[in-house]
């Protein structure tokens, strides 16, 4: 299952957690307390619950708990002080408070929730975009469309009212012979882009981009 918060993946099965292109490191009880939180964001988690799942059960201290939930909110760009998505409850635990989007992961094939028109519900609008195609005639030149291609991504990702599916899972279907709508079920997007790219001397430019 992966959940999507703000510009935000966190992807259970993987293991997975990323801001549009890039994938942030946390330490796996990091992760595994951000996972508790986000799943049970419908109530506050005590702090022995936490302990429970996060250590088994082992015995921890007051500090380490709170040194790991300092950890999950660096790692979102949250702080004690501002609480945007992980909220303290005094003498209670903890509860996360973002919004969030479940899907499935994205290397199933099973398609997310579709509605009457075949495709994900959602309010955000989401977009995967696939690796364009090379037309240079050159093998060498994948390195400079794939970069062309990256560029879309993370400028596309600078926009928080969008989602954006990860290089990672979009670059799968490089060399593929695809259907964008069999994608956009895989992927549980509504947009999906792809073009090609010509490359002739010095100047380079699209031949044709698809949504």
């Amino acid at each position: 299952m992966r959940y999507q918060f703000e510009d935000f993946l966190l992807d259970s099965d993987r293991r997975e957690f990323a801001r549009g292109l890039e994938t942030i490191a946390i330490g796996p009880q990091v992760f595994d307390l951000l996972l508790h939180l986000v799943q049970n964001r419908e109530h506050v988690v005590t702090k022995d619950n936490l302990i429970d799942v996060v250590w088994s059960g082992r015995i921890v201290s007051e500090s380490t708990l709170t040194s790991h939930v300092n950890a999950v909110r660096k790692a979102i760009g949250d702080s004690g002080e501002e609480q945007r998505l992980v909220r303290t409850i005094a003498r209670k635990g903890y509860r996360f408070v973002g919004d969030v989007r479940e899907g499935v992961a994205s290397e199933r094939a099973d398609a997310a929730a579709p509605d009457e028109t075949g495709l994900p519900n959602s309010d955000r609008p989401s977009i995967a975009v696939l690796p364009f195609l090379n037309l240079s005639g050159d093998p060498a030149q994948d390195y400079f469309v794939d970069g062309v291609v990256d560029d879309i991504i993370s400028a596309l990702s600078r926009m928080r009212w969008l989602f954006v599916i990860a290089r990672n899972s979009s670059f799968t279907y490089k060399g593929r012979h695809v259907d964008v709508r069999q994608v956009g079920r895989e992927l549980g997007v509504r947009y999906v882009l792809e073009g090609s790219v010509r490359r002739s001397g010095n100047w380079s430019y699209p031949v044709s981009v698809d949504t």
